[in-house]
């Protein structure tokens, strides 16, 4: 049984005044019939609930089941996981979706972006839905004394800095919104990158000592919070112009050495139906087939890489399949540069692509057989036998450790950060090939080039990627061509400024502060 997070109780169903209030900064007053003062004092476990469901914004698209949404957009296509998944992962090398709908087949094939790309507008929607909903919370915490107070608060600050995170990661620039601001009604400055991060810097290292070392599964713990700040301080030079990997070794070293996290004993576990008994998820984004449905998390990337008509859907605990998502050779073809190479490969994740009646080459992102579904991702048990669902129960592991190894070894062998060597370096990355049953390779093989690989076969379609390969100066130019990079099958050279999204254009319609990214 998935833990407490799990049930989400909707005690509050937060949403945005007026039809672009999505982008209106300031337009934050929660739609409820009590104010969030007049319902703690009615019901002080009501903090349980409420901070319950800012976890849920990143995952769920409404308070009402999938039909319902916290903004104005769709409600399937824009909750902020999926958002992730796309912007993340069909916009970089190993992931393609064929359905070509406004706005994904710039996406999928790395070209034409503009900020009237629907896409883009979802995810910087709900960065700004998210963030003022954690203001409203840590304002009204601040004036009462409750039990639990304190760590609710500083849960609704992590969970803005990761609302944050996005924003810096994917835009490079946005409003800095806090408490301090709400009942403001003026357009607020823009803030640059620089801003941003420093701000989302001071927040995490503010709380980190702060919060416990176990809060439940699901739930931000100190070493989630360190997670958090080791991808901050990873990204640094490509956010701010400033390396502070020696600052990341600290929060991996953090998490290795005293989280008490393991690597599941199989590869598999971690994407399964019952992964909430991974020893390995630091910080995964709830799904449940029952009481919080939606189109939004896994359910997308389940249903998505499936087809009702060339695969047995059931064995994956489906019961729609959509033929959307399938992967390229850019992340198969780390395991064998054939399909008979793939086949051979003893490489658990080699084996988690359907490849019977699909092609190895993907001469048409639209064409369903061109490319092979990813089965990485299932909504069946991995211990016990369940029945197929319309929605996913799996939930998505945000951070788990093997990512944390892999940033050890990337920390050691490319940056020589404080507090990192080789041979640990080596030996963490045997331990995660090994457990999929991979050859373990000699200090030898372990380049930069060979841990961005790694780094693939590990993570792909978990929404890392495109960061990936930014920081690795693999994304845009023409020093790394994939398939339809660029729109061209064999792909071709991207420009510079991709390293960013466009600012949305109804975002700056909603504030003239905003200025555009450059190139767009």
């Amino acid at each position: 049984m998935k833990k407490a997070i799990k049930t989400i109780v909707v005690l509050l169903s937060f949403s945005f005044l007026g039809i672009y209030s999505c982008t209106d900064d300031l337009n934050v007053e929660p739609k409820v019939e009590l104010t969030l003062e007049e319902l703690l004092a009615q019901d002080p476990n009501a903090i349980e609930g409420i901070v319950s469901r800012l976890y849920a914004s990143f995952a769920l698209s409404g308070p009402d089941g999938s039909g319902s949404s916290d903004i104005d957009d769709d409600a399937g296509e824009s909750p902020f996981l999926r958002g992730i998944v796309n912007l993340q992962d069909f916009t970089a090398d190993g992931m393609k979706n064929r359905w070509g709908d406004d706005g994904l087949d710039q996406l999928t094939t790395t070209s034409n972006w503009d900020g009237n790309n629907k896409f883009f507008r979802y995810l910087y929607n709900r960065i700004y839905y998210t963030i003022p909903q954690c203001n409203n919370l840590i304002d009204v915490l601040s004036s009462v004394s409750l039990e639990g107070t304190d760590l609710a608060k500083n849960e609704a600050r992590f969970l803005r800095s990761l609302a944050y995170f996005y924003l810096i990661d994917s835009f490079g620039k946005g409003v800095l919104v806090t408490e301090d601001d709400l009942g403001t009604s003026d357009p607020l400055p823009e803030s640059t990158r620089l801003e941003l991060f420093t701000y989302v810097e001071t927040e995490l290292l503010e709380i980190e000592p702060l919060m416990p070392p176990s809060n439940g599964y699901g739930r931000a713990n100190t070493f989630v919070v360190d997670m958090l700040l080791a991808k901050l301080y990873m990204n640094a030079e490509v956010y701010i112009g400033q390396p502070k990997y020696d600052q990341a070794s600290i929060y991996v070293n953090k998490i290795i050495n005293e989280g008490g996290y393991q690597l599941a004993t199989n590869f598999v576990q971690n994407f399964s139906g019952d992964n909430d008994n991974s020893p390995e998820i630091i910080f995964p984004l709830i799904a449940d087939a029952v009481s919080s449905q939606s189109f939004g998390n896994t359910t997308y990337i389940v249903n998505g890489s499936l087809s009702s008509d060339t695969m047995p859907i059931e064995d994956f605990g489906a019961l729609e399949g959509w033929q959307g998502h399938r992967a390229s050779s850019a992340w198969y073809g780390l395991f064998g540069s054939s399909a008979s190479e793939l086949a051979a490969s003893n490489d658990v994740r080699a084996s988690l692509f359907w490849t019977n009646g699909h092609n190895y080459e993907m001469t048409d992102y639209r064409e369903w057989t061109d490319g092979y579904p990813s089965i990485k991702f299932r909504n069946t048990d991995y211990d016990v036998a369940t029945s197929a669902t319309s929605f996913s129960g799996t939930d998505f592991p945000l951070y788990r450790l093997a990512d944390v190894y892999l940033m050890y070894a990337e920390l050691a062998v490319v940056h020589n950060a404080i507090g990192t060597d080789n041979n640990t370096a080596l030996d963490l990355v045997n331990q995660v090939r090994t457990r999929s049953n991979a050859n373990s390779i000699s200090s030898f093989e372990l380049t930069e080039d060979f841990i961005l690989d790694e780094r693939g076969r590990e993570l792909n379609l978990e929404g890392h990627r495109r960061t990936d390969l930014i920081r690795f100066n693999k994304f845009t130019g023409g020093n790394y061509i994939w398939p339809w990079k660029g729109n061209t099958a064999a792909g071709t050279s991207i420009p510079d400024h991709y390293k960013l999204f466009p600012i949305p254009e109804q975002a700056r319609g909603a504030n003239p502060n905003l200025t555009q990214n450059t190139g767009y």
